[in-house]
């Protein structure tokens, strides 16, 4: 699967309604760290068919990044069931962002 790109918009039904726990990157394009870890996330995406990987530009969607309270990007937040269950801020490496899962 791909890593889907979240607005206001999809947001209810892709993330809060997901059958799948769902791995939100909140970041931006101007962002060092958070060009780091997009190639981990897409890989991530294509190995892992049992999440969703879904990104969320703070930019674009100052609502959504409010929502969850970011302020240091990139923020890494695992949602299950419609629930925030784990948060990481800043860059790491594909095992760290996997153990978060």
């Amino acid at each position: 699967m791909s890593v889907l790109h979240i607005t206001t918009a999809t947001f209810e039904n892709e993330v809060l309604h997901s059958d799948k726990p769902v791995l939100l990157d909140f970041w931006a394009s101007w962002c060092g760290p958070c060009r780091m870890v997009g190639p981990i996330l897409d890989e991530i995406a294509a190995e892992r068919s049992d999440i969703k990987v879904c990104k969320i530009n703070v930019d674009e969607q100052p609502a959504l990044a409010s929502q969850f309270g970011v302020m240091s990007i990139p923020t890494l937040v695992v949602v299950k069931n419609g629930q925030e269950v784990n948060r990481s801020v800043g860059a790491m490496p594909k095992a760290r962002i996997l153990a978060l899962l």
